[in-house]
């Protein structure tokens, strides 16, 4: 078995402004600056996505479900009809790309 021998990466230069930073990540090759393998995955907490607020008409049998369902979960019924949706975007999705 052969060993792989790793090369250390280069030294990323300082730079006068953003403006030549951007020049030279234009003109040269990330992967020679960083060693990938320490990389770590971010994490963004605190992040949410961006939200529309709708109108939407249900009928009043189904609404009245839908909050009793919601209220056996233990969770706000407009959040489980965003499950609900998203579910079936999914499932709408991947039928799409088999048909």
């Amino acid at each position: 078995m052969s060993k792989v021998k790793k090369v250390a990466p280069k030294p990323i230069p300082r730079f006068r402004s953003e403006d030549a930073e951007r020049r030279f990540w234009a003109e040269h090759d990330v992967t020679e600056y960083f060693d990938w393998g320490r990389a770590v995955e971010p994490a963004f907490p605190n992040l949410k996505p961006s939200t529309t607020a709708i109108s939407l008409r249900l009928p009043l049998t189904m609404l009245e479900e839908l909050k009793a369902l919601a209220n056996a979960k233990d969770v706000p019924y407009q959040s489980l009809l965003k499950v609900f949706l998203a579910d079936r975007l999914k499932r709408e999705r991947r039928r799409r790309v088999s048909a």
